[in-house]
């Protein structure tokens, strides 16, 4: 490796792309199936001159990508191996039987991070989190680790991102004879329970704030799941918290 290549820093985006990111975060929270050219046209009406390209740069940089079906227009990476979604249909009726991760991107005042969480979709008890500063695969083996200290399920399911499809992810899953289940290209409704989690920690706790480092993101985000676990009950769980009926068998 080269001395340049050693001592390398990433270089920041600049403070223009920043407040850019902010809004595509708060547009693609409301409206969740805005493409790249809806995104630019609400942009420009709220009086930010940016174009296209910009904003799908910035939106694949926050692992933003609209939500509605799309033809099958790429190839999957062949050294991955792509599992069927397995929960078409399928009723749920206990915990422990379906559980789903999934990464989102988390604004700080100078910067951002990324958050990756495990949910169970019966109870909704978010059972393990992880803050970084890059979507690769270690932080999301971590929190899949930590989830394994409140059992394993039946079924886990994610989207086809490169972190879920990488082997040291689906490993430890299989490892543990887990069903594997991964939504299709474009599908993010099909991991609906935890795209519901991220608007209320978003609306809840994330855009009332403003996080002066990734330590004050961090101790924020831990307050706001042990709120949600414990203390907000959910109209869907006949207003129990979720803790209640993750923690009562």
């Amino acid at each position: 490796m080269s001395r340049s290549g050693y001592y390398y820093e990433p270089i920041p985006e600049s403070v223009f792309n920043l407040n850019v990111m902010r809004q595509i975060d708060e547009l693609s929270t409301k409206y969740p199936f805005y493409g790249s050219r809806q995104m630019r046209d609400a942009l420009w009406r709220d009086g930010c001159d940016v174009n296209r390209k910009r904003v799908q740069r910035l939106m694949q940089l926050m692992g933003i990508e609209a939500i509605y079906c799309k033809p099958k227009t790429t190839i999957p990476n062949l050294q991955q191996k792509i599992f069927p979604y397995l929960l078409r249909g399928v009723p749920i009726t206990k915990i422990r039987q379906v559980w789903s991760i999934d990464i989102t991107y988390i604004r700080m005042r100078d910067g951002f991070l990324y958050l990756v969480a495990v949910i169970d979709w019966f109870s909704r008890f978010v059972l393990s989190w992880e803050l970084s500063i890059s979507m690769t695969v270690d932080f999301c083996v971590e929190a899949l680790i930590s989830a394994f200290g409140h059992g394993t399920p039946e079924i886990f399911n994610s989207d086809q991102g490169a972190q879920f499809t990488a082997e040291a992810f689906v490993g430890e899953l299989l490892s543990r004879d887990i069903s594997v289940s991964m939504d299709g290209i474009g599908r993010a409704i099909d991991n609906v329970f935890i795209e519901r989690l991220w608007r209320s920690v978003k609306y809840e706790e994330v855009y009332l704030k403003d996080y002066s480092s990734g330590c004050d993101a961090k101790n924020g985000i831990g307050d706001y799941f042990n709120f949600y676990n414990h203390v907000r009950p959910h109209s869907s769980l006949d207003r129990k918290t979720p803790a209640e009926v993750f923690l009562a068998t």
